[in-house]
């Protein structure tokens, strides 16, 4: 069964959803973002967190209240419901220009619409209701938002890694191949955009990291695993440094212009923590991979020196993309 609700929100509002729906990879088979299936799966996930959350600050202020004998508990209950529907919400949204959208649900999704039309609704409308629970959840660090959409996947991972089981999955960066792996912990990048996991292959022992949202088809065996004090500690600084990249790490040097050094400033996500400078000429100790990934946004700002494999990558890498634009 399907059922179909308008909802109004507000324009700015639905650009940040789908804006997580993007980043989240949720995609419709012509390559557009599939932001209903994002939507269902918030519902879904948010849900019973969100209620509770309100129930428990709905609590808190009838508790309140209730220490004024010269309020009645009919009043009390007024003046909460006032508090929590007036005064409780966000302005953020407030003065944004409306757009709807056509919220279609099924399975589990429906439940929780008919859950919240049945029994919440109270002095609100079903439109008014799905605006909160979107507010409060765009209010969220994004990689928490993240722990919301994936719960299931959070929830298998976490019991796989306290109970030292080995875990299988695959990856849409990867289709088609069968990871199998020691789980020993998970990590958000630093500028908290996505979390990742920070595992050894179960066949050579290698680190590897993988962004948690784009695994799927996630299964912990029965197998178990000892901990490898080295390979945690290893570990453990690949997520204080760069979760995003396991890879091997290398001593780099690289040549910055003055504008280079602005860029630097200014291009924060997935920044490289410098080592030591001198002048224009700065000093990492980083993964290569995110190391040439960062400075390819800088064009001739940036030069790789060392090491000279980082430095011939990027000039590949610049090589084709002139014979591109020369076409």
């Amino acid at each position: 069964m399907t059922e179909k609700y308008k909802i109004y929100i507000p324009e700015d509002m639905k650009t940040r959803l789908t804006r997580d729906a993007e980043l989240f990879e949720f995609y419709k088979k012509d390559g557009s973002v599939n932001l209903n299936a994002f939507l269902k799966e918030l519902l879904v996930n948010f849900f019973d967190q969100y209620r509770d959350n309100k129930e428990r600050l709905l609590s808190t202020i009838l508790a309140d209240l209730s220490e004024f004998p010269s309020i009645s508990h009919k009043d009390a209950d007024k003046i909460a419901d006032r508090i929590m529907n007036t005064y409780m919400k966000s302005d953020e949204y407030r003065l944004d220009r409306s757009t709807a959208i056509t919220l279609t649900v099924s399975g589990r999704s429906l439940d929780v619409c008919s859950a919240i039309e049945n029994n919440l609704l109270k002095d609100t409308s079903m439109s008014q209701y799905i605006n909160d629970l979107f507010a409060s959840y765009l209010s969220i660090s994004r990689n928490n938002r993240e722990m919301i959409i994936f719960r299931d996947a959070f929830e298998t991972i976490n019991n796989a890694i306290s109970n030292c089981n080995v875990i299988t999955f695959e990856s849409v960066s990867a289709p088609g191949a069968v990871f199998t792996v020691r789980p020993y912990m998970i990590a958000a990048s630093k500028e908290e955009q996505c979390n990742y996991l920070l595992c050894t292959d179960k066949k050579d022992g290698f680190p590897r990291t993988f962004r948690i949202s784009r695994l799927r088809a996630i299964f912990a065996t029965p197998v178990t695993f000892k901990i490898h004090e080295e390979a945690k500690s290893r570990l453990a600084e690949i997520a204080a440094r760069s979760p995003e990249s396991a890879s091997r790490r290398a001593q780099a040097k690289v040549v910055l212009t003055d504008r280079g050094l602005e860029k630097f400033r200014l291009i924060v996500k997935n920044r490289p923590d410098v080592l030591k400078r001198d002048g224009n000429t700065y000093y990492f100790d980083w993964p290569k991979r995110a190391l040439e990934d960062y400075f390819s946004r800088f064009g001739k700002d940036a030069i790789i020196v060392s090491p000279a494999s980082s430095h011939e990558a990027m000039r590949e890498f610049y090589r084709k993309a002139l014979e591109s634009y020369s076409q």
